[in-house]
Parts: C-alpha cells; structure tokens; sequence
C-alpha cells in the first residue's frame, strides 16, 4: 500500500464527519429554464416508524399517474419509495400563488389525513438527490431542520385538524462558472403553510375547468409570495371540504459549492454534537486505561510472579506442594477440554460472529471514506447485505476448524448450521415484518421480487461460500494448544456465588456497554428519528474501544475462574463479553419512550424486534471478541510453564 494511502485512510477514520466526502452521484447542471424535477418519498413519522406511499393520502398527482423513481434493493429494505411529482420547476423561474389542483375530500379520504396529521407523518420532497430542509416558524423564532421532512398538517388548539397545502419552495442554486448560465442546486426548503384560498369573485372551481388553474386568488397574489403572517383562514380537514393546493417557487444564489451542499445535513448539530462524541470517546478511553491498569496489575503482575516460581528447578515434593498453592496452574491438563455443553452450537457461533466482525470493519472502513453517503439512499444497507455475504467464507471457516478441534465428526451438520443458523432466523423474523407492513400497505414492505434477490444472494452466495470455507478449515491440523489434555477430567471445586456463571454474565457487559452507550444514542437516533447519521469516523473508533474492553475485561474474568480451578472457560468467556447486548436491549427498552410511540401492535413490533435482531447481532460480535481474547490469553499463560 502506498503511503499517501495509509495516510488518507488514518485521517478519514479519525474525521468526525468524514473529511473525504464522496456524494456518490455526478453534478447535474442546468441551463436557465431547464427543468428541474421534484421527486416525492414516503411519509415518515416516529411515532409509528411506518412509512406509508405519499399518494395514499389524497394529494394531487402527476399527468399519467405517479411513477417509481427506486434504484436499488437497500431503499426498498429502509421503505423509500420515490416517486414524480405534479410540481413543475424550471430554473431560475419564479412562481407565485400556483394552483396544482384541487380535492374535494370524501369521508374515507378526510379520515386518512386526520390520522396521518395525528400521528405527526411527515413528507419528504427531493431535487436534484437533495432531500427538502423544513422551514418551521414557531411564535416565538424560525429555524430550519434538516431532517424529517416537513410535516402534513397539525391539530390546532381547537382541536381540528388543519393540511399544509401551500408549499413555499426555496431553491438555492450555485453558478458553475460565472461567465455561462450553467446552475447546479446547492440548497432545498419547504415552508409548508395552511391557506382556505378563495377565488376573487366568488369564482368556484370543479377541479377539472383549466382556467381554475390561472383565476386570480384573494388569499394569495401571483406577483409576491405568500407569508404565513397573511393567512386569515386555515384549511380546515373534514368530509366534503374542498381543498385547492398551491405552492411558491423562489430562486436564490449561494455561495456554497455542489460538493458541499450536503455538509449541512451532516452537520450534526455543529459543535455542540461533535463535543459530545469526543466527551463519549474520552469517557470509553478512561474505562480502557481503567482495564488495562487492573489487567497489568493483577493480571501480568501475578503471572508473572506466579510463573517464575512454578518453572523454578524444584524437588517434586516441592513441586507438588507449590502447585497445590496456586490454582491456575493446577488445571493445565483440562484448560483446553472441548466445552462439554454444545461444541457444535459454539462454533457456530463463533463462526458467525467473525463474520459479522469482519462485515462491521469493512462497512465502516469504506463509510469512513466517504462511499456511503446519505446521498445514495440504501446503500449503507447494500454494503452490509454484500459484505455480509462475502463473508461466508470467514464464517465457514472458523466454525469448522474449531469444531475439528473440539474432535466434532458432524462437519455437515455444523457447517449447514453456520450458515443457516443465524441469517435464517434473521430473515424469518423480516419475512413476518414484511408480511405485516403489507397489511398496512406500507411502503416499507419489501417488494416479492426484491424478497427473490435476497433469498438468492443468501441461498446462491452466501451458503455457498461458506461450505467453501469449512472445506479448507477441515482441511487445516486442528488448533495446536501447549499442553496435553489428560483423558479424565479434573473434579472442579465448589465455586463462590460470585464467581457463577450468571453473575459473571451480567457483570460482565457493563464495562462495555458504559464504552459505548452514547454513540449508541446517536445511532438509534438516526434510525428511528428520521436524522442523518455520518459520523462514521467516531463510529470506528468507539467500535475499537468496544474491542479493547471486551478483550480485556474478558481475559480479566477468565484469569479469576482459572484461578479458582474452574476450566470451563469456553462459553463462560462468550457469555460475559457477550452480555453488553443485554444492556443495549434493556437500553433500548428505556429509550423507547422518546419516540412518543402510538398504541399500535405493529410499532411496538416492529422496534423491539428490529432492535432483539441488532441485539442478537452484538452478542455474537463481543462474545467472539471476548473468546478470541480468552484463548489467546489461555495459550499464552500456559505456555510460559513447564509441564511434566
């Protein structure tokens, strides 16, 4: 690798919002009066988290009926469906007070708006691949959000429901080259604004005539924007109301380049966020030093002290008293016993969690670098899904060469275990989630011919691959451990209560858990809160510290079970860095109630199993952290003795 390689690599993982920033789409210029598109996504709402079709609400559509503008598998998975739109924009054209059209709502359609005003959903507009900001004006100030789109109406004190159906769009634009009228859009906003427009003469319009789309208006002028200060009358939400939908169109020059347009979204909030991530990563650095102090301290202090004396050149009465006072030497003939409680089950899991470790480092290495931009929608979700599956192989082969170690003789049924095991359960579990999103006809359930690409990536590569990686690790010697396991087991001594398996368990997570919770508030944010997540450079390093707590804390309990003579090492050393999912569950439980959650099964369904998956999937990641640690913790210490 080069070395200006290794150096942008080092600064991309330690910029908090990803100093190489790669948009993942070519500029689009336009000349002035050149179309520009206004594509529609679904609604949104965090209350629900179930994203519905923007035209399941009665709004005006396109000429020749709304068509798909989706590209890839990764934004059916996170339930985009972008679609055209009725809005006609040309560049650097003005529009004031223009009519889209207009409804006259039945009973059906009145009741579907109310509820999508009640439950807060929120509409998503895009120009050019730049997603709408909202321009909310409140009494007391005016501020812009940047993510959640804008919402479709609001519940007014009186306890009616009023629709935002005047639109002021903002644009802002960016001259290429200052000598030719070549414009690239840098900036989008939406003030959404609820208007009972009336026409001038008592003029009512059926909705179909054309000239309704040019008669003049009293409660809003075709030379001046419309200003939410003007309004006299809200547009009220009810059966037989007729709503006539407008926007405004206006054109502003800006400073801000195309390649930066997008720095704003990702902003996080500025200072304010970017402090708090290093506060959190300061804070997960002390508990490493913290650790590695004990782990110095007792554990390579003792060791230390402890092997010097067993390898002394002593009599074997001697010899025989010396290790009757030290435990962990005592059970060197046993330490490296196959577990006696499901070998085959630990390594498949072992098996799947180096696969997951492996899909993590790689997705983050190349968000870091800037190719998973908020830009290309759903491709944070490709990346894993490909990444995932390529490797199976690592996944095959970790599993089957430590199931050869155990002495196993079912390699079939191990190798078909690892890799159906875990990703079938996942993908049971979606199938259910997807069925129920499809009741609701949202757009989140995933399409029968996207479910067929899934389904054929799973069963066509990623099976594959790992039945070819278990042939080489049963091909390979099995694992070479330095010392002899004797044929009877040694009889372990009645344990302390604190040094039970379930004690170990639940202490063992915190640590870990403490390391990393803020960023995990972050993550959950951007994921049920409709918020753009790309701090991906502070995602690896907490990540990082993740591994060094778990390794560390984990070898940290191995070497005080050793010591008190209990060898059953393998899956107490999984279970304890493994329980840091337990605290993201019970975590996750609490921070439930931020999303003000309506009363419908499919909500709760849908985030509590989303977040058992997740869960699920850190187990397995800090519990082979934590084996991995142990072992070579094991191998090491032992083989710094000598054994007769």
């Amino acid at each position: 690798m080069k070395p200006i390689t290794v150096l942008l690599s080092a600064i991309s993982v330690l910029s908090p919002a990803g100093a190489f920033y790669f948009p993942g789409v070519d500029p689009v210029s336009f000349a002035k009066d050149d179309p520009v598109e206004v594509k529609v996504n679904s609604m949104t709402s965090t209350h629900t988290q179930i994203p519905r079709d923007y035209y399941s609400l009665e709004y005006c559509r396109p000429n020749g009926g709304p068509k798909s503008a989706s590209e890839n598998l990764g934004e059916f998975i996170t339930g985009n469906k972008i679609q055209n739109s009725p809005f006609s924009l040309r560049m650097h054209e003005e529009k004031f007070c223009s009519v889209v059209c207009s409804k006259t709502l039945s009973k059906e359609s009145s009741i579907m708006f109310y509820k999508a005003i009640k439950e807060e959903y929120s509409n998503h507009f895009i120009i050019d691949n730049l997603p709408s900001a909202s321009l909310v004006i409140s009494q007391s100030q005016m501020y812009i959000s940047y993510a959640g789109g804008f919402p479709v109406g609001f519940i007014g004190d009186d306890k009616n429901s009023y629709i935002f159906n005047h639109l002021k769009i903002i644009v802002e634009y960016h001259q290429v080259v200052p000598e030719e009228e070549e414009y690239r859009v840098v900036g989008f906003f939406v003030e959404p604004i609820s208007v009972n427009h009336k026409y001038e003469g008592d003029y009512e319009w059926n909705g179909v005539d054309p000239e309704g789309l040019t008669k003049p208006m009293t409660t809003c002028s075709k030379g001046d924007m419309l200003n939410a200060d003007d309004v006299t009358e809200l547009q009220l939400v009810g059966e037989g109301q007729e709503i006539i939908f407008t926007y405004d169109v206006l054109w502003t020059e800006s400073e801000t380049r195309w390649a930066s347009r997008w720095d704003i979204y990702l902003s996080m909030d500025g200072a304010v966020s970017s402090t708090i991530h290093w506060f959190s990563i300061i804070n997960s650095l002390l508990i490493i030093l913290f650790l590695s102090g004990m782990v110095g301290m007792i554990l390579f202090r003792n060791l230390r002290r402890d092997i010097m004396e067993y390898n002394k050149n002593l009599t074997d009465e001697e010899k025989a008293e010396e290790r009757e006072e030290s435990g962990w030497k005592l059970v060197h003939a046993d330490v490296f016993r196959a577990p006696s409680a499901h070998p085959m089950l630990f390594a498949v899991f072992v098996g799947n969690g180096t696969q997951l470790i492996m899909m993590a480092l790689l997705t983050m290495f190349f968000a870091c670098l800037g190719f998973l931009s908020p830009a290309r929608r759903g491709s944070l979700v490709m990346m894993v899904i490909v990444m995932y599956v390529l490797f199976g192989a690592t996944a095959g082969y970790t599993s089957s060469r430590l199931y050869k170690s155990f002495r196993g003789r079912a390699w079939q049924r191990c190798t078909v275990l690892t890799a159906t095991v875990f990703p079938g359960t996942g993908f049971l579990i979606f199938l259910v989630f997807n069925t129920f999103l499809s009741f609701y006809h949202s757009t989140g359930a995933v399409p029968f011919l996207q479910l067929l690409s899934i389904m054929a990536l799973w069963c066509c590569v990623s099976i594959p691959l790992v039945f070819f990686g278990a042939f080489f690790g049963y091909k390979y010697d099995t694992l070479e451990y330095p010392t002899v396991t004797s044929t009877i087991p040694r009889e372990i001594p009645v344990q302390p209560w604190y040094f039970s398996t379930a004690t170990l368990v639940l202490l063992g997570g915190i640590l870990p858990f403490g390391a990393s919770f803020v960023e995990l508030f972050f993550i959950m944010s951007s994921i049920w809160m409709d918020q753009y997540y790309y701090v991906f450079g502070f995602t690896f390093l907490v990540f990082l510290i993740l591994i060094v707590t778990c390794a560390e804390l984990s070898m940290l309990l191995c070497y005080f079970q050793l010591c008190s003579e209990d060898y059953n090492w393998w899956w107490r050393s999984f279970l304890t860095s493994g329980s840091t999912a337990i605290y993201m569950f019970g975590y996750s439980a609490v921070w439930f109630q931020k999303l003000e959650p309506s009363k419908m099964f499919l909500t709760y369904l849908l985030y509590f199993g989303y977040m058992f998956m997740a869960s699920c999937v850190l187990f397995l990641i800090t519990g082979t952290i934590g084996f991995v640690a142990c072992l070579w913790f094991t191998k090491k210490i032992f083989g710094s003795i000598k054994v007769d």
